[in-house]
């Protein structure tokens, strides 16, 4: 897969899965239908315990991401992908909120903070871009 833990980043690894695949279902690179790696797989892949990953899955089915498929093992579900899109929107609007807050504490007006959007976003844009035709 594409999934990377890091154990001393603060977070717990199972937390760290959950979130990555989230994120990969919210962007399409995990799309409805696609089956997850095995727990052993991935597990394996990433050099971790095996109840690790299934408590990860775990939390991923509780939360309607995966479904279980008879006989195949664990699938993307069909409404996963809208979900994930919609924390990764709310995500973003509550770390957008704290940076709007700061600016505005720090005297930046609402004229300059579109300004600085304004003149930030080609950058982000050709950022994203070259990641996505792997540069």
């Amino acid at each position: 897969m594409f999934l990377h833990v890091d154990p001393d980043n603060g977070l717990a690894i199972y937390d760290q899965i959950v979130r990555q695949i989230k994120f990969a279902v919210a962007t399409g690179a995990l799309p409805a239908g696609e089956m997850a790696p095995s727990v052993r797989e991935l597990a394996r892949e990433l050099a971790v315990n095996l109840n690790t990953v299934s408590k990860a899955y775990q939390q991923l089915q509780l939360e309607g991401v995966l479904e279980s498929v008879r006989g195949m093992g664990l699938a993307v579900a069909s409404g996963a992908v809208k979900q994930c899109r919609g924390e990764r929107v709310r995500l973003v609007q509550e770390r957008l909120r704290e940076v709007l807050w700061e600016a505005r504490q720090s005297g930046i007006n609402a004229d300059e903070l579109q300004r600085l959007i304004a003149s930030e976003m080609p950058a982000i844009e050709k950022k994203l871009v070259a990641k996505l035709k792997g540069k």
